[in-house]
């Protein structure tokens, strides 16, 4: 989960789930007369707004860290036998539904653990895994064979583009998820499936008033186009055990938090 801890003590929870939900809004919206609508478009989307479930099973025995008390922030997470199987389910449960989007949704696990196979400029190196144990690297080594034969066996032009798009939705759902907006910007971001792996154009996002952020170049269909993301606010950072922090995690009060792009 994405922890956020506020200046007073208090913690912002945003579930992996949440945020895969909140990137698929933007893989919804995303297109108009400057950029290419995702295509094909439901297995693309759906791809977006499901491509973090395989921390569906973690969060429902999240984990406090031994020595803080504290919720573990998703890149600090035990990369156990358990958390690399909830990986895998996903990865055959979405292939099972539909294996264009299990495509996209492999290639952006095993990307995380590659430097996103060096398709993103900036933010470059933000975000990404790099403690690859044997065991990661056997799930990687799989599951890239997988990726071939799904390659091999679909109409799967546009993949690499579809990518780099998951990878673009992904960051900009980090972007919101992980602090306040600020001014940043990401690079290269695609604007057709008829150019070269790397083309695209550089984006802005400039905060322009509470939970207002301006995209300069503007990619959605709808314009402003209005996201929501869920989330948990707990009183306090630490807690006792790891069975107490699931009480306060479980009946925590769900929020929403609303955002306007234009």
């Amino acid at each position: 989960m994405i922890v956020r801890k506020d200046p007073a003590g208090s913690l912002t929870l945003i579930g992996q789930t949440d945020h895969s939900r909140f990137v698929g809004q933007l893989a919804a919206h995303w297109g108009n007369r400057d950029f290419a609508a995702p295509a094909p478009y439901d297995s693309v989307v759906r791809a977006a707004t499901y491509h973090d479930y395989g921390w569906l099973q973690y969060e429902t025995r999240p984990l406090t860290h031994p020595e803080t008390g504290e919720p573990y922030p998703f890149l600090g997470v035990p990369m156990t036998d358990r958390q690399l199987a909830g990986y895998q389910w996903v990865l055959d449960w979405m292939t099972d539904i539909d294996p264009y989007s299990g495509l996209v949704v492999s290639m952006h696990r095993t990307g995380l653990w590659k430097g996103r196979y060096g398709k993103i400029k900036h933010p470059a190196g933000r975000y990404n895994l790099t403690a690859l144990s044997p065991e990661v690297e056997a799930f990687i080594a799989r599951n890239e064979k997988r990726q071939e034969e799904l390659r091999a066996s679909l109409d799967a032009k546009g993949s690499w583009i579809n990518y780099r798009l998951m990878q673009i939705w992904d960051l900009l759902g980090l972007y919101f998820c992980c602090q306040e907006p600020y001014e940043d910007f990401v690079e290269p971001v695609p604007v057709s499936y008829t150019g070269g792996d790397d083309d695209g154009v550089r984006m802005a996002m400039t905060p322009v008033g509470p939970r207002r952020v301006q995209f300069a170049p503007y990619p959605f269909d709808v314009r402003p186009l209005r996201v929501q993301l869920t989330l948990k606010r707990l009183p306090q950072a630490s807690y006792p055990d790891v069975d107490a922090f699931r009480r306060a995690w479980f009946g925590g009060e769900v929020s929403v938090e609303e955002f306007e792009l234009v």
